[in-house]
């Protein structure tokens, strides 16, 4: 990279560069902090300093016993996906308007989460309802660390409040899925044009201005899989982009739990695995309060949660996630 020669590389060594970048000033840190106690207990033969070195001693060792984590969680094996930018798919589950309204619910969340976090959130493809719900929401988001933090927000997540429809008070239970897929590239996927039957169709809207007049929906089937897909857009060479793009990722998400499959065909389930029909998440509107069913995690600051406020929880599940691998490799 520094001489220049790298060519059409560059992009991959420099993605590899920030990866190993932060492990060695790890091993580094380490390494320093080893040489430091060897050179302190080299001082408890002379009288003169003596004195100082039992004195450091003590700190050092604690430093050491903590670097010493930090270089075991920086040497864990690392999804490769992490660093990509990923697609957010929310669909309501059971609970009917109440379902879909919980669905937009959780849209703004994870918009305002990803706002905080610097990231860039653009939606692809929703389609909502007449009370202001989502039928179904496809977003893509971009920054660093992106699927590294949200590919944890996969599963089924589950509300239980009094809908804005209900005139006797009573607590409902509905849900909503989320799918987090990190995004796929090029060299992922191979797509043979073959295996597409690509449709173009009239969008459907809400009615006036938002109607489209021409055939600008574009409708992507992929026999082998039977997934479709289908971007709504104004433009149709934009449509045609999404659509293709979408339906890339699922496809990579698809090999993704295959191989995952067969590496955990042995072993219990992980968090983050991103099995979507596990519950995941309750959040209780009553008692303020969240529940991350995964790691036994519970905050009494649901407001907060449903304004963007994830990170906390995003941390102790990685963290859940460290430790699992930590066990797994007998560290």
């Amino acid at each position: 990279m520094a001489d220049g020669s790298a060519g059409n590389e560059i992009a991959v060594l420099g993605r590899e560069y920030a990866e190993l970048r932060p492990v060695v000033e790890t091993v580094t840190a380490y390494k320093d902090l080893v040489a430091q106690i060897a050179d302190a207990e080299a001082m408890l033969a002379d009288p003169e300093m003596k004195e100082l070195a039992e004195a450091e001693l003590p700190d050092l060792r604690a430093a050491l016993e903590a670097s010493e984590h930090g270089v075991q969680l920086a040497l864990l094996p690392k999804d490769a996906a992490d660093g990509r930018p990923a697609l957010v798919e929310i669909r309501p589950g059971t609970g009917g308007d109440e379902a879909s309204l919980f669905a937009a619910d959780l849209l703004r969340m994870y918009q305002r989460y990803s706002e905080g976090q610097g990231w860039k959130f653009e939606i692809l493809e929703m389609s909502e309802t007449e009370l202001g719900g989502i039928k179904e929401v496809v977003a893509r988001v971009a920054g660093d660390g992106v699927f590294a933090k949200l590919k944890y927000e996969s599963g089924v997540h589950r509300v239980q409040r009094v809908p804005e429809t209900e005139s006797g008070g009573r607590i409902h239970t509905s849900a909503a899925t989320v799918a987090v897929l990190p995004e796929a590239e090029d060299v992922d996927v191979q797509i043979n044009p073959g295996d597409l039957r690509i449709d173009t169709m009239r969008a459907s809207g809400s009615g006036g201005q938002h109607v489209n007049t021409t055939d600008s929906a574009v409708r992507i089937l992929h026999i082998p899989t039977g997934i479709i897909v289908v971007s709504a857009e104004k433009s149709q060479h934009r449509n045609r982009e999404i659509a293709m793009q979408v339906l890339k990722t699922r496809l990579f998400d698809l090999e993704r739990q295959r191989v995952d499959g067969e590496r955990s065909a042995d072993r219990k389930a992980q968090v983050g695995s991103g099995d979507r029909s596990e519950r995941i998440r309750t959040y209780n509107f009553p008692q303020g309060r969240m529940t991350d069913h995964r790691i036994n995690l519970t905050l009494y600051s649901l407001n907060q949660v449903m304004q963007g406020d994830l990170e906390e929880t995003i941390l102790a599940l990685q963290a859940d996630a460290q430790a699992t691998l930590l066990a797994e490799m007998g560290a």
